[in-house]
């Protein structure tokens, strides 16, 4: 069992004929942990991470489809480039046991305990409004949506399943000295036909903490 942290990026691309997602109602699962209290600090990663450090990648969620898939009309589950299935929060716990499938996403706020600063951190992600062509073709970005999990936690929406509205979009605050991460699962909703091509978008989350 699991015991008792800047910032990166998620692009999503729709490639093929086009990209899939739907909401799917499974278990919402994740971590929350408490840590030791230090110098005021945030930590945010999202897939491949470095513990405490800064980190540069950029990883590709992405569903290419076929004709069929594309017909069907069917929500078509996404897939990730993210190798990140261990925690960062230090015990190597292997939360996200199927990353080509999820995307890990850790965050931790601290601060020292004499109280200064905020009592919480705020996790945000900010999308664009729609996927987008090189020819100007688009999906709107609500199209995409996500679920989540985390192996062996029963607590419940730490980080919650929803889906992107093409802004800004509060996901969920951080108490002080708390690690929280859980595995986020892709989808599209297919709900229209849409022009062949390769589709991109990117979002990006921010832990911030006044």
């Amino acid at each position: 069992m699991k015991t008792a942290p800047t910032p990166s990026l998620l692009r999503l691309i729709g490639a093929g004929l086009v990209v899939s997602a739907g909401l799917q109602a499974l278990p919402a699962q994740a971590w929350s942990l408490t840590i030791a209290a230090a110098t005021r600090r945030v930590f945010l990663h999202v897939g491949n991470g470095t513990a405490d450090g800064n980190n540069g990648t950029v990883n590709l969620v992405s569903a290419n489809l076929t004709a069929a898939q594309l017909l069907s009309g069917a929500p078509q589950a996404m897939t990730s480039n993210s190798t990140q299935s261990a925690s960062l929060y230090g015990d190597n716990y292997n939360t996200c046991p199927t990353p080509s499938a999820q995307v890990m996403i850790g965050a931790s706020y601290r601060r020292s305990n004499n109280n200064n600063g905020p009592a919480s951190a705020t996790l945000r992600v900010t999308s664009p409004a729609s996927l987008t062509t090189t020819a100007g073709d688009t999906i709107p970005f609500s199209e995409i949506s996500w679920t989540v999990s985390a192996a062996g936690s029963g607590v419940p929406n730490v980080i919650p399943a929803g889906t992107f509205n093409g802004g800004t979009q509060t996901l969920t605050t951080i108490p002080a000295n708390t690690y929280i991460e859980n595995c986020h699962t892709f989808r599209y909703a297919n709900s229209a036909i849409r022009a062949a091509g390769t589709y991109n978008g990117r979002v990006t989350y921010t832990l911030s903490s006044p």
